[in-house]
């Protein structure tokens, strides 16, 4: 079987021509995703918050990096995003203890968007850090092993394990030994199913923009030889 180059090797030949405008893309979706976080919504029985509806598209964008541009891409996005949203929680309760002008009114107003409480801001951290990159490692290996064939079997599965740490992750640290377990359970099993079933409706669209940038870039990566330590940076 004839693999492809990977992202490296292609970019030796030509520079990507979305790469760059896809990460921004990325960094942008997941910061938007935590500023209306706070808001909660209703869907007939369901409350999901305004987080719940954005941040899923960051997992697309991961599928997205790694089918197309390779790991390596996808790390380097990663990275990119968890430093951005480290950066906006602490400039965030920067202007949140500055003390406000006596004329402005609307400080109870910043501090529910930016106000972060620190047990919160670490699991949402490392809940991303972690879910991303299972996300990505498998989606890079599934394609090894599936040839580069069926598409649809790598998008699905990366979702399923990588929201199932991410979700783990953020309920567990955000709120152990402040809910019941029983509570924790019922939080997991409906965020989780949320994100998993909106990957599978998203499916069709992955298949085009994946589709769509293979032929425009011109390549299509197989991460043979990569090391996929998180913290390599360099394939």
């Amino acid at each position: 079987m004839r693999y492809a180059q990977t992202m490296n090797q292609t970019q030796k030949q030509a520079p990507f021509r979305y790469l760059d405008t896809l990460t921004i893309a990325f960094v942008v979706i997941l910061l938007v995703s935590h500023l209306v976080g706070p808001k909660i919504c209703r869907f007939g029985p369901l409350l999901v918050s305004g987080a719940q509806l954005l941040f899923p598209v960051t997992y697309i964008c991961g599928d997205v990096f790694t089918e197309v541009y390779g790991y390596a891409a996808s790390r380097r996005a990663i990275w990119l995003g968890f430093f951005g949203m480290g950066l906006l929680a602490v400039m965030g309760e920067v202007a949140v203890l500055l003390p406000p002008s006596p004329g402005w009114h609307n400080q109870q107003a910043f501090v529910t968007v930016f106000g972060l409480v620190p047990r919160f801001a670490i699991a949402s951290l490392v809940a991303y850090w972690a879910g991303e990159f299972t996300n990505s490692y498998t989606m890079a290996k599934m394609k090894l092993w599936t040839g580069g064939r069926h598409l649809w079997t790598r998008t699905v599965s990366s979702t399923v394990t990588g929201q199932l740490v991410d979700t783990m992750v953020v309920i567990l640290i955000a709120f152990w030994g402040v809910e019941t377990p029983r509570h924790l359970l019922v939080m997991m099993g409906s965020a989780y199913g949320f994100k998993v079933v909106y990957e599978v409706v998203a499916t069709p669209l992955t298949y085009l923009v994946v589709g769509w940038l293979k032929r425009a870039e011109g390549t299509d990566a197989f991460d043979e030889g990569t090391n996929f330590s998180p913290f390599a940076f360099h394939s």
